[in-house]
């Protein structure tokens, strides 16, 4: 269980990982900012923004765009966020969250 103050981890956050921290987490992996494997769990929350502040060095090399990245890059990108979209549907989530707030 996380302490006060620290991150649950991508595994252990709401809606399979598709938060605001779980992107990051898996855009710091697809820049290899971060191994795959680590989950930020138990990480405090200045350590959360310093990894947003490099996972957005790395975006605005690239125009904030996935189809800005090179090919190794945009493989690991459609993997690693794939991987998740479908382990968090198959965890009940639709995608709702990100857009109720749209209308």
């Amino acid at each position: 269980m996380a302490k006060s103050g620290t991150y649950v981890g991508i595994d252990n956050d709401m809606f399979g990982g598709m938060t605001v921290i779980g992107k990051i987490i898996r855009d710091a992996r697809v820049f290899g900012l971060i191994d795959e494997s680590e989950t930020c769990e138990n990480w405090n929350y200045a350590g959360i923004d310093g990894l947003l502040e490099k996972v957005n060095a790395e975006w605005d090399k690239y125009g904030c765009l996935v189809s800005q990245l090179p090919e190794d890059l945009f493989l690991r990108h459609q993997r690693i966020h794939g991987e998740a979209v479908k382990k968090a549907r198959e965890a009940g989530w639709s995608g709702e969250f990100e857009t109720d707030d749209e209308g």
